[in-house]
């Protein structure tokens, strides 16, 4: 059985992000609207926009819950990495916000949290936002150090572009 591998449990969730990790923050529109926020929150929480970006998935359920288990995998043939996380939190309840935060798990990496959620401005803007702090956990990502960081903005961004193509499509 695997176990989360940081302390700080939903930080990603309720803040401050703690320190000695490294922090992420990605925000971008997606759409407007109450129909675009529907469909991004399902891209998200259905795991359609991490599928859509060439990432490989492997859930326990069809859509993010807490307690789920979930396997990311990105890379192509034998430079391939996988993260196995759990599900944290979820904001299916609170009005203008969907998505989801997971945990690293052991075998991952990384040690820390990521959470993915898109939010309906007053405006009727729809933005989507990553927040994540992570740390090396593996000999690979402590070599790769600097680079660590480059390459999740880049995914975070990646995420986005897809995000925006989902809903953009209806």
């Amino acid at each position: 059985m695997s176990t989360l591998t940081y302390p700080e449990v939903g930080a990603t969730r309720l803040g401050p992000l703690p320190r000695g990790y490294h922090h992420l923050h990605h925000r971008n529109t997606v759409g407007r609207g109450p129909d675009d926020f529907a469909a991004a929150g399902a891209a998200i929480t259905e795991w359609r926009m991490h599928r859509a970006s060439g990432a490989r998935v492997e859930a326990s359920a069809r859509r993010a819950e807490p307690g789920g288990d979930v396997r990311i995998s990105v890379g192509l043939g034998p430079l391939r990495f996988t993260a196995p996380c759990e599900v944290i939190w979820t904001a299916y309840e609170e009005e203008g916000r969907t998505g989801f935060g997971y945990g690293t798990l052991t075998g991952h990496p990384e040690h820390g949290e990521e959470c993915f959620v898109v939010d309906l401005a007053e405006d009727g803007t729809v933005w989507f936002t990553v927040l994540a702090f992570s740390r090396p956990a593996s000999w690979y990502a402590r070599l790769a150090g600097p680079l660590v960081p480059v390459v999740q903005h880049w995914y975070a961004r990646r995420l986005g572009r897809t995000l925006r193509r989902i809903v953009a499509a209806g």
